[in-house]
């Protein structure tokens, strides 16, 4: 196959799968902490596994938010998710809190002091990306194998009934011409059931969710699609597999059509830049494709540990835009301040809208009222055509 003709494929996994509960928790600790004091500092991981819940980190905030309160948000989590299992139960399961107070050393080195400005919580690179690929400019295997499972679950929850369980996966693969999607090839679903549903009910009850979420005349063929492949899927959750904080990075981005600095977002208050310049570079990369100039692009932004301005800013359009990269990557750094107190502000970073990034992906969502998904805005077209 030429480059331009290609297969790709994307996975995504639902909001009960163990690492997805653990990076809940974690960003529903976020929440309480921004709730209470818009200045807080969290960094904090979870485990997850047969009815035991631990939580880890520092955090430096009101002394309202407790110990007792953080395990009561944790049960609240597992409990919205769904999870009244012997394994693994909101009300039962035991759940241990040890978190401490932020390091001194790490808050001498990000906080604002008087002609120091706030300095990135860590160092690391970051990357962002839009592309033509959907009407969200995200690529389309992650875009699809994330909307499957988000119609699994709006299934689950109307219908308690429905036999479907709360741990699920989902894997899309589609056919590429001339640097296109035209078509699935493959698709595969996993999705944790109760015990009297057989496997050709299964399938059954998972086939049109695939149908309703691939463009029509896109489905794979029969032999193609894949639906508990194993067998059986009763034993889910934590309680099947173990789950931690921040390991599923690709499926919270671009699925791996776009390259990703490595550091994960759940858990971690706007100050970290893993998570605030990774919206900001998505935020930046987005609007460069939604001015139309150019079809897909990429942005890196690199820091440093205690510095405000970014270590560099590269851009990539791939051959697909229509203007110099060096002058895009110069305006793009005139539109929008890239220290960590310059992301926050202009996206209102500082909210407790956290929880509801950590399933279905960080990217591509609607932003909302509450101020979610921000850096999913295409407000900076006006300006960067003006400038450009």
């Amino acid at each position: 196959m030429s480059q331009d003709s290609f297969l790709f494929t994307s996975e995504s996994v639902s909001e009960g799968h163990p690492d997805k509960v653990s990076d809940r928790i974690s960003d529903s600790i976020v929440d309480i902490f921004l709730a209470a004091d818009p200045l807080s500092r969290v960094a904090v991981e979870t485990l997850t596994t047969t009815n035991k819940v631990v939580l880890a980190g520092e955090t430096r905030g009101p002394a309202s938010i407790t110990k007792e309160l953080m395990e009561e948000t944790a049960r609240r989590v597992i409990k919205d998710i769904g999870y009244e299992q012997d394994g693994f139960h909101w009300k039962h399961a035991d759940i241990e809190v040890l978190v401490h107070p932020q390091s001194v050393d790490i808050a001498q080195g990000v906080d604002s002091d008087g002609n120091k400005d706030e300095g990135a919580g860590d160092q690391g690179i970051m990357f962002g990306y839009a592309c033509r690929e959907t009407d969200v400019l995200m690529p389309a295997p992650i875009h699809f194998s994330h909307a499957i499972l988000r119609s699994l679950a709006e299934a689950r929850h109307a219908d308690p009934e429905s036999g479907l369980g709360p741990d699920s996966k989902s894997q899309v693969t589609l056919r590429y011409e001339n640097g296109k999607p035209v078509g699935a090839t493959s698709v595969v679903v996993s999705t944790q059931h109760s015990e009297d549903l057989s496997q050709e009910e299964i399938r059954e009850l998972v086939r049109p969710h695939i149908l309703k979420v691939l463009p029509e005349g896109w489905m794979c063929p029969e032999d193609e699609l894949y639906v508990n492949p194993t067998g059986r899927f009763v034993i889910g959750g934590p309680d099947g597999d173990a789950g931690l904080t921040g390991r599923k990075i690709i499926v919270d981005t671009y699925g791996g059509a776009a390259p990703h600095g490595g550091g994960a977002f759940s858990g971690k208050d706007p100050t970290k830049v893993d998570r605030s310049a990774a919206y900001a570079a998505r935020y930046l990369a987005k609007n460069v494709v939604a001015a139309g100039i150019a079809d897909k692009c990429t942005i890196q932004l690199a820091y440093a540990i205690g510095v405000s301005k970014p270590l560099s800013i590269y851009v990539d359009t791939a051959g697909a835009g229509n203007v110099d990269e060096q002058k895009l990557s110069d305006v793009l750094q005139e539109v929008m301040d890239l220290s960590p107190r310059g992301i926050r502000e202009h996206l209102g970073l500082s909210r407790p809208i956290y929880e509801q990034t950590a399933a279905y992906g960080h990217f591509g969502r609607t932003p909302r009222e509450d101020g979610s998904f921000s850096w999913e805005k295409t407000d900076l077209v006006d300006a960067l055509k003006a400038a450009l």
